[in-house]
């Protein structure tokens, strides 16, 4: 006896209405009743008894007669999806693993004004390191791996506004306190899609982060390592990226 994939529908109309709509949501253009016959290798029947189903449930929309397209009711349900989804709860199990993979502290940070703001971490003893900023902590855009990653996606003008109001003011020897360090360090972030923090906040400690994105591709946190400056390794980079991208993903970016 063959198992059933515990990922397919038991019930057999709801596979083939799900197949009508996976063939719809591939074509920007309605899709004729033949094609979408041939395509799911449903009988032209049995396909359009199906299709009128979901149109009278308006997940389905008959542009004109013998053509389809998908309904308004996806996009209905598709906005309460998303105003649902939480970074926090899209990230909290990823950065558990990444932690168990580096046993450094990994941190969830999003922006407000001119600050990044911690709303999550994962850390532990084992790191050796002490975490100054907790959940709730604050710290400049300019000195932070997150932060250089928004100030990468903002325009030039808002950089140089940034750079206006704060003065770009630096917390030790290594903070990059003049516009044009700044912009060449936000060029090597666009080009690279991670940013690091060079002990630019605290001696001592550096970060790496990579940048988590909606639905829309909107940058809305990011991922970042905190260690001990002689203890971040490189090969920790791709596990950051991938981890954001992971995040991203649930959150119905398709990057």
């Amino acid at each position: 006896m063959t198992r059933k994939d515990s990922s397919s529908p038991s019930i057999q109309v709801l596979a083939r209405a799900f197949g009508l709509l996976d063939v719809l949501a591939s074509h920007q253009d309605p899709v004729s009743l033949k094609e979408l016959s041939e395509t799911t290798g449903l009988h032209p029947s049995t396909a359009h008894r199906i299709l009128n189903d979901l149109a009278a449930g308006r997940f389905v929309d008959r542009p004109e007669a013998g053509s389809y397209r998908l309904g308004m009711r996806l996009l209905e349900l598709g906005n309460l999806v998303k105003a649902r989804l939480d970074v926090r709860d899209a990230a909290l199990g990823p950065m558990r693993d990444l932690h168990k993979l580096t046993h450094q502290p990994v941190n969830l940070s999003v922006r407000q004004g001119d600050e990044i703001v911690y709303i999550e971490r994962t850390y532990s003893e084992r790191s050796g390191m002490q975490v100054v900023r907790a959940v709730g902590g604050r710290a400049p855009l300019h000195l932070t791996s997150v932060g250089k990653l928004f100030l990468a996606y903002d325009d030039p003008q808002r950089v140089r506004a940034y750079a206006t109001r704060t003065g770009l003011a630096g917390h030790t020897r290594n903070s990059l306190t003049d516009l044009p360090a700044l912009e060449r360090e936000l060029a090597g972030v666009r080009r690279h899609a991670i940013a690091r923090d060079n002990e630019e906040l605290e001696l001592g400690v550096r970060c790496m982060a990579a940048g988590i994105f909606d639905d829309q591709g909107k940058l809305v946190a990011g991922l970042s390592i905190s260690a001990p400056a002689d203890r971040l390794e490189e090969s920790w980079l791709d596990r950051v990226k991938s981890t954001a991208a992971q995040i991203s993903s649930a959150l119905g970016h398709r990057g």
